[in-house]
């Protein structure tokens, strides 16, 4: 399978490319990425040389260059992770969000309703069902209401409805996976799990939002990649996939879990002013994916804490 990854030099996307590549021989992958300031390609080192990899500098939105690439190199699958994702930022200025995650949508899903049959996944978020309140015990399931709580989640639920609708009027083989809250290696700075392990390293006091009582399912990126791929593979057409790690934290004790590993005491912990639209809790029913393609959460909050932590002790001042 010849597939255009979007957005492959980010975080989740290089990770997938990584997988894709070593799990799957038959699999070839343009990346295509704008080389935004959450971008990186020394994450891709490793595979540069890999004769089924090839690494372009393009804008997804740029509709005839997508286009090109699909005919020039027998794409038989897009896969999309290409998105301004930084809640924060998108309260400050959502017009890149809207231009990335909708507009780039759309120049994509137009280049598979001209080219024929080509596979369409849709990287999405959990954020886009909104929030749970700290007591509701449910969890959220494809069949949830898409009520996005800021501009970013409801740019995603734009493009979720986008590609639903393509599928139903033009029959594009399409899939969407949800994921929950992912962290691991090649996570931008700005995100919270780094700036607190940057910070930890650094003896400082960690920023919590608010009361700090906000709760997120924590997926380990390497978990998340292997269901994308199985979906990209054996996923059902025209189906919505939730990715949950069933680690349900709070944001106070993951800065907790960060500072013990530090050896640094829990006081380090500063306070700072709510963010606009916070969503209370997020959790995900990832009942389907698991029954339908045999997918399962590998790793514990844990272990992958500890691998991320030592990743960015081994990367210092880069990340």
């Amino acid at each position: 399978m010849n597939v255009l990854v979007t957005g492959g030099a980010g975080f989740i996307g290089s990770h997938f490319i990584l997988h894709a590549l070593e799990e799957d021989s038959s699999i070839t992958i343009v990346n295509v990425d704008r080389l935004t300031y959450a971008a990186d390609l020394s994450y891709l080192q490793e595979v540069e040389k890999d004769g089924r990899y090839l690494f372009v500098q393009a804008d997804i939105c740029d509709h005839d260059k997508m286009l090109q690439l699909v005919y020039d190199h027998h794409i038989e699958a897009i896969v999309n992770f290409a998105a301004e994702s930084h809640v924060d930022r998108s309260i400050q200025d959502s017009a890149p969000f809207l231009r990335t995650n909708i507009t780039g949508t759309h120049s994509l899903l137009e280049v598979a309703r001209k080219c024929g049959g080509i596979r369409y996944v849709q990287i999405s978020t959990d954020e886009v069902y909104g929030s749970l309140s700290f007591d509701d015990l449910r969890l959220f399931t494809e069949q949830s209401v898409l009520q996005p709580n800021n501009p970013y989640s409801a740019s995603k639920a734009g493009a979720d409805l986008l590609v639903r609708s393509y599928y139903e009027t033009h029959g594009i083989p399409v899939n969407i996976t949800r994921c929950s809250n992912n962290y691991g290696p090649h996570q931008h700075g700005e995100k919270l799990l780094p700036t607190l392990i940057q910070r930890s390293s650094r003896q400082l006091s960690l920023p919590i939002y608010g009361d700090g009582k906000n709760i997120r399912d924590w997926l380990y990126v390497k978990d998340h990649v292997r269901a994308i791929l199985l979906v990209l593979q054996k996923g059902k057409i025209g189906e919505v996939y939730n990715i949950g790690g069933t680690n349900e934290w709070t944001n106070n004790e993951v800065a907790k879990h960060v500072l013990d590993y530090f050896g640094l005491p829990h006081s380090n912990i500063s306070y700072v002013s709510d963010r606009l639209g916070h969503d209370q809790r997020y959790a995900i029913d990832a009942t389907k994916i698991q029954q339908q393609l045999g997918w399962q959460p590998q790793t514990t909050f844990a272990q992958g804490l500890v691998e991320t932590i030592e990743w960015y002790l081994e990367r210092g001042d880069k990340s």
